[in-house]
């Protein structure tokens, strides 16, 4: 493991996985005594994703690794998939927070804590699923690109293209429905993150053969429906009401979430209001409501 520090409640560290290292930041006290989570990103997000719930919980030490294929991990080599995440984030824990701590997964982010919370039960207390970690609602029959394209749009199609600077880049993320309102300095430094190569061929560092192999597991493979089968540790699913392009149509219709928990005694719904599927962590509003969920599991409630 290699560490740096760039501010005071900010670090980065390199975890050893198959393939390579895992690059990892922890927001808060150094103090291995304090209250720790791991926290889990999207599909083609970085653990950039998390700085507002940073900004939250100033008194909790937060590990928020790049996953496999994204971030300055995207060059650690296939296969990905929901149990090689868990495997990956199983290393993390290993080497930063002995466990069991409180996991904090974002869309896919869930689904892989699930499947660690299954596969490595010693290591998780908790698990605080936001707006994700469910089998998606999509038709029968569809090919992995068809479900890539249904359930993702123009977050899929966003890892092909190129850009000429970085302006262009933060101009197409300001377009974006999901950022209408309440951007700010931290989704800047998420969109700067982003973004790799040199101008003017630069793109997303998301390999976007990582998100389809991930995407393709989500819908066919059988770690999920086990996780889920055998989930032995409190859930709490905080749902975003409104879908990845802010519309009215979310990532999970009403009802879906509440039929899941109808099924498991240890998990519990909760809907956060006026948000969606990415404000709900990359917001003030948002991430206020996912620390309040985290503060709780903290707290054993």
């Amino acid at each position: 493991m290699t560490r740096t520090t760039s501010q005071e409640t900010y670090r980065t560290a390199d975890v050893a996985v198959r393939g390579g290292t895992l690059h990892t930041a922890i927001w808060g006290p150094d103090d291995p005594a304090a209250p720790a989570i791991l926290a889990v990103h999207g599909v083609t997000a970085s653990h950039k994703s998390w700085a507002y719930l940073a900004a939250a919980l100033p008194d909790v030490r937060i590990i928020a690794p790049d996953l496999r294929g994204r971030g300055q991990s995207n060059q650690l080599p296939a296969p990905y998939g929901m149990t090689s995440h868990a495997q990956d984030l199983a290393a993390v824990l290993g080497e930063l927070a002995p466990g069991p701590v409180v996991v904090v997964g974002h869309s896919m982010g869930g689904f892989a804590s699930l499947v660690l919370a299954d596969l490595f039960p010693e290591l998780v207390r908790s698990l605080v699923l936001v707006d994700g970690g469910l089998p998606l609602q999509v038709p029968a029959g569809l090919s992995d690109e068809e479900i890539i394209s249904s359930v993702l749009g123009p977050a899929a199609e966003r890892l092909n293209a190129t850009f000429p600077n970085r302006e262009v880049y933060r101009s197409f993320w300001r377009q974006h429905p999901a950022f209408s309102s309440g951007w700010g300095p931290l989704v800047d430094a998420y969109v700067d993150y982003d973004l790799t190569g040199e101008e003017p061929e630069l793109r997303p560092a998301t390999r976007y053969e990582a998100m389809a192999e991930d995407t393709a597991d989500l819908h066919r493979g059988a770690s999920l429906l086990k996780a889920l089968a055998d989930l032995a540790v409190d859930t709490e699913v905080l749902r975003a009401p409104r879908g990845l392009l802010n519309e009215p149509a979310a990532l999970y219709a009403p009802g879906y979430v509440e039929s899941w928990a109808a099924k498991l005694p240890n998990l519990r719904v909760r809907q956060v209001p006026d948000v969606n599927h990415y404000t709900i962590i990359m917001g003030q509003a948002g991430a206020a409501a996912v620390a309040e969920s985290v503060r709780a599991a903290l707290a054993g409630h």
